[in-house]
């Protein structure tokens, strides 16, 4: 087994600056969604996908790709959410063992009511207090740090060959 490789005292310090950013961020997001229109963050990451979509409907695998969510979590989260009347859940026209998830007009009116406030505290909490050319940076980085999260996501280990 390899050693640990610590983080030095500027690595933590800035880790932990991240760590604290998003808890804060995300506190934030929760207290504007409640305030504005009565969702919680789990119900905001399904309807905005589905606000986007055609005609509001997507497959429910394809709304658990653009959310990043497993079946089970995402299963349990439309239960809710229908049980509220924010979506209901369709046969797949194309395939009997698919299913489909819509939007309804309380789940749009939700999103509606949520998104001006949203995209305020977004733009007020990580755009506003940074420069252009921050902006460029933190485009540069987070690049990169994805690009590396999927290549070990899709590089098999030394165990799994």
């Amino acid at each position: 087994m390899a050693e640990a490789r610590w983080l030095d005292e500027h690595e933590d310090r800035v880790w932990l600056a991240y760590r604290d950013l998003r808890r804060e961020l995300q506190a934030a997001f929760d207290r504007q969604l409640v305030r504005d229109a009565g969702l919680s963050a789990a119900e905001y990451a399904l309807l905005a996908p589905l606000s986007e979509a055609a005609d509001g409907v997507l497959r429910t695998r394809e709304l658990g790709r653009a959310v990043g969510w497993e079946r089970s979590r995402l299963s349990h989260q439309v239960n809710r959410m229908e049980k509220r009347g924010l979506v209901v859940r369709e046969e797949c026209p194309d395939d009997a063992r698919g299913s489909m998830v819509r939007l309804t007009p309380a789940g749009r009116t939700a999103i509606e009511s949520a998104a001006p406030g949203h995209v305020e505290v977004v733009r007020r909490y990580f755009f506003d207090p940074l420069s252009a050319e921050e902006l460029d940076v933190l485009e540069s980085v987070f690049g990169r740090m994805l690009a590396r999260i999927e290549l070990d996501r899709t590089t098999p280990t030394d165990s799994e060959q």
